[in-house]
């Protein structure tokens, strides 16, 4: 993360490095596992299938164009764990007969559609999903007590007095922590997940 001027998704169309890609495949791994989980894929195929969605991930990213809208990429990456579920349960038909498969297009159907519950959990989750591996990701290009600073106020709810105190640092200094983090992650996050209602 040396360039911290450009979002994770920026650096990665504009390397062919592995950094930026195996940092996407981190942020996305948890999440995926569990969604995967939810349409009842065997434990044994969740990592093929994975690695199926991060493949077209990587494939299709420098194609993809941000419109601007809130959760733009977290809808595409829906739409492509959408159809490589589809597609997965379609090759095993023989597991989805009756009222399985009705029951999984239903699930699908309501995952597809942005105005169902399901979808709003699947928003909801990602955002959520995405800032704790953003924040596991930026803790350790700070030094400790910028992090610990950062943390206590933004995260905990600590007044910055306390903190102040505590560190033994002026609480100036906590406010200028909070801001170098917020301001990192806030790059980092640009396009993957709304940053000014998270941040």
């Amino acid at each position: 993360m040396q360039n911290t001027s450009l979002s994770l998704l920026d650096r990665i169309r504009q390397t062919d490095g592995s950094d930026p890609w195996s940092e996407l495949v981190e942020l996305y791994s948890p999440m995926l596992s569990v969604w995967l989980r939810k349409f009842d894929v065997p434990v044994t195929d969740i990592d093929d299938l994975k690695q199926e969605v991060m493949t077209a991930v990587v494939t299709d990213l420098r194609n993809f164009e941000h419109n601007g809208r809130t959760g733009a990429f977290r809808s595409w990456l829906k739409t492509i764990l959408i159809h490589r579920l589809r597609n997965y349960w379609r090759t095993r038909k023989r597991h989805l007969l009756g009222d399985g498969a009705s029951d999984f297009e239903q699930r699908i159907a309501q995952l597809n559609d942005p105005n169902s519950e399901l979808s709003r959990v699947w928003d909801i989750q990602h955002d959520e999903f995405v800032l704790r591996q953003l924040l596991q990701l930026a803790e350790p290009h700070f030094e400790a007590i910028t992090w610990t600073a950062f943390r206590r106020v933004t995260l905990d709810g600590d007044s910055p007095a306390e903190v102040s105190a505590d560190l033994g640092i002026s609480t100036n200094a906590i406010f200028i922590a909070k801001s170098r983090v917020l301001s990192h992650l806030r790059h980092l996050a640009d396009g993957l997940i709304a940053s000014s209602s998270v941040f």
